[in-house]
């Protein structure tokens, strides 16, 4: 995107603020542990309504006609994670490595990453004409879509080499993500797409609401446990959504993250943006845009009252 720094408008969704290019020094490090220790303290005796939550809280609320729960976290491990990199996609690739889409113009990507120590090992550049979004692996394919166009690619998972180029039928390219027989999709509105793999045309649509508003901004998709996980542009929260009928199932939300490393000195830092789930070993990894960290987190539900007003201030916008 040419511009955008705060708020999103529909056509006005990506930074193009060039990316810090120093690596996290030692102290930072050292100030970004200390918080989350000093946060694990506080936890039990603090209350955060709208702008933070503990990271191990979670609250369910009440809509018409069903229970939405609210997830808080628990932090099991951090890497690096290059700062340079403006993450639009995150799949877990398997032996320890993740396959990762970044955008910007002239800067776009599609790389394999090793977790541990956040080392590109296979780097593809993109056309500088393109901006790249959302990725997702479907067998020995990742399949790719870019921003602001309705056109996407497919990859080698090997060497990351150019297979194929598509046309899609969403109104943008935001997130992909699979069940490993079709593809999910969304655009930067409030629908959620499926799509078929062989023709990459859409066979559903779901409107996503939440206390009878449209979430809208859906970006970066993960497929969860028979769940869709979305990043929501712009808010440190991820929508657990049904994909079998567009209901919103939970809130996860992660202010602690973006909070802790702007505390440690990490001012350059975009949004909350990026999830990969190991199914395997049952590990969830986060991240965000030109964060220098990758997280591993664990979920913590715990049941406590709190206002439908307050979540749609924190993950509405």
């Amino acid at each position: 995107m040419a511009s955008k720094s705060s708020k999103k408008k529909p056509n006005s969704k990506r930074s193009s603020s060039k990316p810090a290019s120093s690596p996290m020094a030692s102290p930072k490090h050292f100030h970004l542990k200390r918080f989350f220790i000093l946060i694990s303290i506080l936890l039990p005796v603090c209350v955060i309504v709208v702008l933070g939550v503990s990271s191990n809280t979670s609250y369910k609320i009440s809509s018409d006609h069903y229970s939405v729960k609210i997830y808080g976290f628990e932090l099991v491990n951090e890497f690096p994670h290059d700062p340079r990199a403006f993450t639009q996609g995150l799949v877990y690739a398997g032996n320890e490595s993740l396959y990762e889409s970044t955008g910007l113009y002239k800067q776009s990507t599609v790389r394999r990453v090793a977790i541990q120590t956040g080392k590109v090992e296979v780097l593809h550049k993109m056309p500088d004409s393109f901006f790249g979004e959302g990725l997702t692996l479907l067998g020995e394919r990742l399949f790719q879509v870019t921003w602001l166009t309705k056109i996407g690619f497919i990859y080698d998972t090997k060497n990351l080499q150019k297979l194929d180029r598509f046309t899609h039928q969403m109104e943008d390219g935001w997130g992909l993500a699979t069940d490993g027989k079709i593809l999910y999709g969304s655009d930067g509105t409030s629908t959620l797409y499926q799509i078929d793999p062989q023709t990459l045309k859409a066979t559903r649509k779901q409107v996503i609401q939440f206390n009878g508003r449209e979430v809208r901004y859906l970006n970066e998709l993960e497929y969860i446990n028979g769940e869709i996980w979305a990043n929501v542009w712009q808010t440190d929260c991820i929508a657990r959504i049904s994909p079998k009928d567009g209901r919103m199932l939970g809130w996860i939300l992660l202010p602690t993250l973006r909070q802790g490393l702007i505390a440690a000195g990490y001012n350059g830092i975009d949004v909350l943006n990026g999830i990969a789930w190991d199914s395997n070993k049952n590990r969830i990894f986060v991240t965000g845009k030109l964060w220098p960290k990758l997280y591993e987190i664990k979920l913590h539900p715990v049941r406590r009252q709190i206002d439908n007003k307050d979540i749609e201030q924190l993950c509405v916008p």
